[in-house]
């Protein structure tokens, strides 16, 4: 019996010394197990509290303009306003590149603005420009709303493509903003500043315009009495048939100096007199009458719009048509300038 019973008693020891064994070796193998465990997430306090970077957002610079119907000044954004002006001083059916040309004349003339001392601006108190041709002619979205009518969404958003392309970009001669004068059409060739105005420019020079000569106001005619020709420039006319001697002609072709009677004149005097489209004129007596024949439209300094839109027709950037109109500039946007 007690061969049977001390085997037995040995084989449930063995039983229960096993299974406490096979815990032990797989507590010592943890270690080896745990890289292929996930981690358990832990809250901590970025991820309970997550951060917020804020963002500093610019405000687009706004611009006082002098609204001589109204006689009040309206402030608009910098955009709007540059649209406004193309799309007063440009036909909106020239092509993009012309509408980008006239975009950035637009801007680089208001900068060149800002520079003028207050007392020079030539505004009323509180405004930066005027909305006439003395600055840059403006009309606002409803005033183009009227205008265009039902054309109104697809103009507006050509024009103001155009700016968008050419925002915070300057025209720039000698680290400043130029002068960027524009006007519509030539005679064939731009004129230089000096010859029109009394300074001189560097970079309004005469250049070739050949592209006007497709313009429907590269040639016109007007008919004045006699009698009214007399009065508006304060001549009396010889009676023998003749006006006046065209004396000299500028480099640009138009007139420089004219002799009536035993007055002298210059180009400019007789286009302001008689309210002529250019200062290039040629004219002739027609019984009683006055004939005056006139190439151009406009004060032909500067970059021409007709021309600006043939250019663009053959291919031309707004780049290359700035470049064209003013001699020695460069295009810089207003962080090249500002750094």
């Amino acid at each position: 019996m007690k061969q049977i019973f001390i085997p037995a008693i040995l084989l449930i020891v063995v039983i229960l010394l096993i299974p406490a064994a096979m815990v032990s070796v797989n507590g010592s193998n943890q270690s080896a197990q745990e890289p292929f465990k996930i981690a358990p997430l832990e809250k901590t306090s970025q991820a309970s509290e997550p951060s917020v970077q804020s963002e500093v957002v610019k405000q687009e610079e706004t611009i006082d303009v002098y609204r001589s119907q109204k006689e009040d000044v309206e402030t608009v954004s910098l955009t709007e306003y540059v649209i406004g002006v193309v799309a007063s001083e440009m036909p909106v059916e020239y092509e993009l590149e012309a509408l980008k040309a006239q975009s950035l004349a637009a801007q680089t003339y208001l900068m060149a603005q800002k520079n003028v001392a207050d007392e020079s601006r030539n505004v009323p108190e509180g405004a930066l420009v005027t909305d006439t041709v003395t600055h840059q002619v403006y009309q606002n979205k409803e005033e183009l709303k009227k205008k265009w009518g039902e054309n109104f969404d697809a103009n507006w958003a050509k024009v103001e493509k155009a700016v968008l392309a050419t925002t915070g970009e300057v025209i720039i001669y000698n680290e400043q903003p130029i002068t960027a004068a524009f006007f519509s059409t030539s005679n064939g060739y731009t004129e230089n500043s000096e010859d029109y105005w009394a300074q001189e420019i560097p970079y309004l020079k005469s250049v070739e315009s050949p592209w006007d000569q497709d313009s429907p106001r590269f040639d016109e005619e007007m008919t004045l009495t006699i009698d009214e020709f007399e009065e508006k420039l304060d001549v009396t006319l010889k009676g023998d048939g003749s006006i006046g001697e065209i004396q000299s002609r500028t480099e640009g072709g138009r007139v420089e100096v004219v002799q009536i009677a035993d007055k002298q004149f210059t180009g400019r005097d007789i286009r302001e007199a008689l309210n002529l489209d250019s200062s290039d004129f040629s004219w002739y007596i027609n019984g009683n009458t006055v004939v005056i024949q006139t190439k151009g439209w406009g004060h032909g300094v500067g970059m021409s719009q007709f021309g600006a839109n043939g250019m663009a027709k053959e291919g031309k950037t707004y780049k290359e048509i700035v470049s064209h109109y003013y001699s020695g500039v460069s295009i810089e946007t207003m962080e090249q300038i500002e750094g």
